[in-house]
């Protein structure tokens, strides 16, 4: 799937959720969405979590 197929069924379901749920169905959601999708790039391998940790620490530089 392209990344342009993906947003746009991600967008379809998330219209249906504030249709069928509300606005806090709709929030409840996209939050769960944002944590999946993270725990996919972390699963992965494409995202350094020990980066990412130091990085809300202040620990790394730029």
């Amino acid at each position: 799937m392209t990344p342009t197929t993906t947003g746009a069924l991600i967008g379809a379901l998330l219209a249906l959720a504030a249709l069928l749920f509300g606005f806090w169905g709709f929030l409840l959601m996209a939050l769960f969405a944002g944590v999946g999708a993270i725990i996919g790039r972390i699963a992965s391998g494409k995202l350094d979590v020990r980066g990412l940790a130091d990085a809300f620490t202040g620990r790394r530089t730029s």
